[in-house]
């Protein structure tokens, strides 16, 4: 027997966050392999017939599991049950490794399914009531992490709205690096950690003053919004 994997976007914080397809393809799996940044506990009580395996990342830190060894389990443990589910945080498409393992499962013949999800960006505007778009002034939005595998700090101004993710640790270095790509001292940012979550934090500052905000959000999932859809709503 040969079974498929679902990809299913867990939302990027609390469990009501995941879709309704999504929740519908988590009571069906006979076991679930999950991220670390999940709301574990809320979603195994939805789906309490699945075996509920870890297999979770922290960026490049030495105890995450390996991106291979996450291959090679999918493999096996679809060729065992009829339906894995591989339940990722946020959106399983934006910074989900979501190409690696398509294609390890592509290779071995095995069917998929993707259920999208909430990503960190959403729930950060939503969670400060600052629409990412804007009309007449927000016209684009572009997602990036913050750090590269090699560990450089990154940053651009090629949309009128820049998000950035895992950006928690270099909040004064990320700063200096807008700074040089463009963007103006006074440029309003947003910046939220733990986004989707009940004990979320947010803090306004500017591009000049995002330094500031290092203190308040180290150590926490952090989105930083830089440009139209870091400024509040007037009122």
């Amino acid at each position: 027997m040969t079974g498929r994997v679902v990809f299913v976007g867990a939302g990027p914080g609390a469990a009501d966050l995941i879709t309704l397809r999504g929740l519908q393809r988590l009571q069906q799996a006979e076991v679930v392999l999950h991220d670390a940044l999940i709301d574990l506990p809320a979603l195994q009580a939805l789906a309490p017939q699945a075996d509920w395996q870890p297999v979770g990342k922290r960026g490049f830190a030495d105890d995450s599991t390996p991106q291979v060894q996450i291959n090679r389990r999918l493999v096996a443990l679809a060729a065992r049950h009829r339906t894995v589910v591989r339940l990722k945080g946020g959106d399983p498409s934006i910074f989900g490794r979501l190409e690696e393992e398509l294609a390890a499962l592509a290779q071995a013949g095995i069917a998929c399914e993707v259920v999208p999800g909430v990503t960190a960006a959403s729930a950060a505007a939503a969670h400060g009531l600052r629409p990412l778009t804007r009309r007449g002034s927000g016209r684009s939005v572009t997602l990036a992490t913050a750090m590269t595998r090699e560990g450089e700090l990154h940053a651009v101004r090629h949309a009128d709205s820049e998000v950035f993710y895992m950006a928690g640790r270099q909040l004064a270095s990320l700063s200096e690096r807008l700074r040089g790509e463009g963007w103006g001292g006074g440029t309003a940012v947003h910046v939220v950690s733990r986004a989707g979550w009940p004990d979320a934090r947010a803090s306004d500052h500017t591009v000049a003053t995002l330094a500031q905000a290092q203190p308040l959000h180290e150590g926490r999932p952090t989105v930083v919004v830089v440009g139209a859809g870091g400024q509040p709503v007037p009122t």
